[in-house]
């Protein structure tokens, strides 16, 4: 689930037409470095999906082919002969943040290999416009333009659709439905759009807009998310030029959203899904409704109605391309009986519930069974597709996966190469056997003892943590490690394996039950201290605790919400950084107290990073984005400004390479007008770019950290894209 995830603020594209670069298929050498650029190998460490699928589509044309959009992570293509699929994003960079959010996307039924998207994660004011993405060759190449509005990926209502359309008369023209600014219109294959002036509903600043397109035969409808009871909420066009409401709209359907809508070219029906509230939250009522195209007449098919404690919307929908009047619906928002996916043979007559009959086989992806060993049938249903060459093969999307089954009992994950992590939190241990220790939101932290599956243990329990906030290890005690979050019975734990299992402290601060924050251990594990932010950004006094969490004190002196760091080489020493007055506050007696050294750096910003060089007391590096990178040598009582580079978001340090006598450095910066991932092998002297314009993944400004004993090998936390983890090609 996406509902609170964080990104940051990039410029806002302008609405013109362009052409994305050349792909270049080795890394950039940094301006100024004479050293060849290294070839990296970049992949994701396997945790298996973890966020919100909004929309799956069968290619009607092809048999095998289909794809997949997400609230913050990109598209996917799946590929039936490798079963997996297939990142077709990760193309878009640092400025194109906003883009990894897919609102829409279509398919071409006349020529297989055209797919468009529709991206823009935010609507808001400080978002950039959305953009249409069109390929020719499946997703390989793009071209795109930049629209002149705002599109809402991870907003409320984004799983209602496909909001975007193939215009079933003439492949040239697409459809698109925005949420503020109603109906757009390209006749040029989605080069350049336009207003459709006579849609017959008027656009709000705040509503959903077109909630869906869909064709039905030669004619197209449209849903409208923001009818009050009295106003129609489906319209059409059967020439496409002339719309109108359609006639005969039943009570049942006002007040409503319709969420999607499916044809079925055998009898001409239309099912319609509604729900009191866009989704995926919020939702209480709904209902399924079929329109005979042909008569005009109403149908009120829905499974079973939501009433009492069982309170729930209908969300996908699906018709069998092979079998006429089989259709299958999703719940959403079903918390008690919980959502499920139901089907009819017979036009809407009979239901059967398939969760009740459901087998499900989450070994491949452990964490779904949230801790409790309990894996559920999905939350969060509003993206539904049946194979058109296979009645049998049925996939739903979930608030952290998408099931799949090829005989309507037996259903597993189908996520093999969709990761849409938003990770937050990445620790790479000097010994043991995992090499990587991740926190993320939504599924707490992660013990990673091999990146190419997904975590046995699942997500790390006593206590499970819905989002993590913090996550350190001792520098010289690795087999210490504690976290904070957003748990199910304290928000604070410790693990003495290393994290392979966990104990939630004896105690904790009263203040960490609504506002968990960043946390810290000393160099032997002896001492903790953990900060304290609330998600409105509301900071509070840090604690202290020297017994493992079982008793607290506070720390007054600490700058309230600052991240502590603790000095790898001396366990008396901690530093914080206060960027509300640009100040680096260090302890010299274990945390109990803390006084101002260095200031006047930059200030500001709450994002900005201090991180400390392992191995090595007082040499702390400050990453302050645009306003540049400082180093300090002496425990931050003086800082000089790092020449190499003028922007710099995050920095972590790996093992050195051989002959160094200092670690690999490894940061989110811009040395030249290009924000990337680059390593320096020499003390931040020179910089060596080692991701390349095919490997971007929109905002990477969290964390990043090199690997203790394997030289070259970086771990990058993304907003939606999971953990990337690159390599030398030797």
């Amino acid at each position: 689930m996406h509902a609170s995830r964080r990104t940051v603020l990039a410029g806002t594209a302008a609405a013109a037409l362009t052409a994305l670069p050349a792909v270049q298929n080795r890394a950039h050498a940094a301006e100024g470095n004479n050293t060849a650029p290294p070839d990296y190998r970049w992949r994701n460490a396997v945790i298996g999906g973890t966020g919100f699928v909004t929309g799956l589509l069968f290619h009607p044309s092809v048999r095998g082919l289909a794809y997949a959009r997400t609230d913050i992570g990109g598209a996917y293509r799946w590929d039936d002969r490798t079963a997996r699929w297939t990142p077709l994003t990760d193309h878009l960079g640092w400025d194109d943040w906003n883009l990894l959010g897919v609102e829409a996307l279509a398919v071409d039924p006349a020529h297989p290999d055209r797919i468009y998207l529709a991206l823009g994660t935010y609507a808001q004011s400080w978002a950039g416009n959305g953009a249409v993405l069109r390929s020719a060759d499946r997703g390989a190449t793009w071209s795109r333009t930049d629209l002149a509005v705002k599109l809402g990926a991870n907003e409320d209502g984004r799983g209602t659709g496909e909001r975007l359309l193939v215009d079933p008369r003439d492949s040239d023209t697409l459809g698109l439905g925005t949420r503020h600014d109603g109906l757009l219109k390209s006749t040029d294959r989605g080069v350049t759009w336009a207003a459709v002036s006579d849609f017959p509903a008027t656009p709000s600043a705040s509503g959903q807009g077109v909630t869906l397109l869909v064709a039905a035969g030669r004619a197209v409808y449209a849903g409208w998310g923001d009818a009050d009871g009295s106003a129609p909420n489906l319209f059409r066009t059967t020439d496409g030029t002339t719309w109108e409401a359609v006639p005969g709209q039943s009570s049942g359907t006002a007040a409503k959203v319709p969420i999607r809508a499916a044809h079925d070219c055998h009898t001409r029906e239309l099912y319609v899904t509604y729900a009191n509230a866009p989704g995926p939250n919020g939702q209480s009522d709904g209902s399924v409704y079929k329109l005979a195209t042909a008569s005009g007449t109403w149908t009120d098919v829905t499974p079973v109605r939501p009433g009492g404690t069982d309170t729930f919307g209908y969300g996908g929908v699906a018709v069998d391309a092979r079998r006429p009047g089989t259709v299958v619906v999703s719940t959403n928002n079903r918390w008690t009986a919980v959502d499920t996916l139901y089907r009819t043979s017979d036009g809407g007559r009979t239901w059967t519930s398939l969760k009740d009959s459901a087998g499900i086989d989450v070994s491949e992806t452990p964490f779904l069974k949230w801790g409790d060993d309990r894996p559920k049938f999905g939350w969060w249903i509003q993206a539904v597709a049946v194979d058109p060459y296979d009645s049998r093969n049925v996939l739903h999307g979930t608030g952290a996966t998408v099931y799949g089954t090829r005989d309507l009992k037996h259903w597993a994950p189908r996520i093999r190469g969709l990761e849409e992590t938003s990770v937050v939190q990445l620790v790479s241990p000097p010994a043991g056997e995992a090499h990587l220790l991740s926190g993320s939101r939504d599924i707490g932290v992660v013990y990673h003892e091999r990146l190419t599956a997904s975590p046995s243990r699942g997500m790390a329990t006593n206590p499970v943590f819905g989002s993590a906030t913090g996550l350190a290890q001792a520098a010289r005690r690795p087999s210490y490690v504690v976290r904070a979050g957003w748990g199910d019975h304290g928000n604070g734990a410790r693990s003495d394996d290393g994290g392979r299992t966990w104990a939630p402290f004896a105690a904790q601060p009263a203040i960490a039950k609504d506002a968990p924050g960043p946390i810290a251990t000393n160099t032997d594990g002896s001492v903790l201290l953990w900060s304290f932010v609330h998600w409105d950004g509301t900071k509070y006094a840090a604690h202290r605790s020297t017994d493992n969490g079982t008793t607290w004190s506070e720390v007054s002196s600490f700058p309230k919400g600052a991240a502590p760091v603790a000095d790898p080489a001396d366990p008396t020493l901690f530093y914080a950084y206060d960027s509300d007055t640009g100040t680096l506050l260090a302890s010299t007696d274990s945390g109990l107290s803390f006084t101002a050294r260095a200031t006047g750096l930059p200030s500001g910003d709450s994002q900005f990073k201090l991180v400390a060089a392992p191995d090595r007391s007082g040499d702390l590096w400050l990453s302050t984005k645009w306003n540049g990178l400082y180093r300090s040598t002496d425990g931050g009582v003086r800082f000089s400004k790092v020449a190499s580079c003028w922007a710099s978001y995050t920095l972590g340090f790996g093992k050195a390479a051989d002959g160094a006598g200092y670690p690999a450095v490894y940061q989110v910066g811009s040395t030249e007008a290009v924000t990337a991932v680059y390593r320096s092998d020499d003390e931040a002297r020179t910089w060596v770019r080692i991701n390349d314009d095919r490997h971007q993944w929109g905002w990477t400004g969290e964390i990043i950290v090199g690997d203790p004993r394997v030289y070259g090998r970086v771990y990058l936390a993304t907003n939606g894209r999971g953990i990337q983890y690159g390599e030398p090609v030797r």
